[in-house]
């Protein structure tokens, strides 16, 4: 997919009660999703750590956010412990063009970590960065700093907003999109903000959940 140019006239959330609006909405509805969900929560932690007592079952990683904040976001554990110390020898065998790294048999993966991660499940503790105001539950995958050390002025733009736990990457395709895909669905979503497009999302999040495609 062919890159346009940076656009200079891009002012997202330029609405004000779409912005309050979608905090407030999504704060409440991460709240009673934690809570409906706490006994799968349970569940899949108590299965996280029968399979390695020692690891912790929340793995917290540092993430960037609107306009270049950094923040930790939350997922539940799916690779063994020391993974991240062993991702060098694996950068070769990307599978994804661009900045992101992405392995479909990532020999770092778990067993339990392998199914929650073809049904997503391993994305709910997200919600907790919903409720604390550092994601929203629609909008820009949020990057790691060493892969926005690499971002073009054009890829950049995708800072601009709040990054959120689904978007249109995760229900156009996800990881069997390339990198230059992902940025163009993410500026497009960025260009058209509306709580109509959002609830649109939302709404293909939930077949996607049902149906998984492009997970791993």
């Amino acid at each position: 997919m062919k890159q346009s140019k940076v656009n200079p006239i891009l002012h997202p959330e330029k609405d004000v009660s779409y912005v309050k609006w979608k905090v407030h909405a999504g704060r409440v509805l991460s709240l009673i999703a934690l809570i409906l969900l706490s006994p799968l929560l349970i569940l899949i932690s108590a299965a996280i750590k029968l399979s390695d007592w020692h690891a912790p079952v929340i793995f917290k990683q540092q993430r960037v956010g609107k306009k270049g904040g950094k923040f930790y976001m939350y997922k539940f554990r799916t690779m063994r412990l020391g993974a991240e110390a062993e991702l060098e020898k694996y950068l070769k065998q990307n599978e994804i063009e661009g900045a992101m790294f992405k392995m479909k048999k990532d020999p770092r993966v778990t067993r339990i970590g392998a199914l929650l991660r073809k049904t997503s499940l391993d994305e709910l503790p997200q919600l907790y960065n919903v409720l604390k105001g550092e994601m929203s539950l629609v909008g820009p995958r949020p990057p790691l700093p060493r892969e926005v050390a690499i971002y073009t002025p054009y890829d950049q733009q995708r800072l601009l907003v709040t990054p959120g736990c689904t978007g249109l990457w995760q229900v156009s395709g996800r990881n069997e999109l390339s990198f230059n895909q992902m940025v163009e669905l993410d500026l497009h979503y960025i260009e058209q903000l509306s709580l109509k497009l959002d609830f649109k999302i939302l709404c293909k999040t939930v077949l996607v959940l049902l149906f998984p495609k492009g997970a791993y």
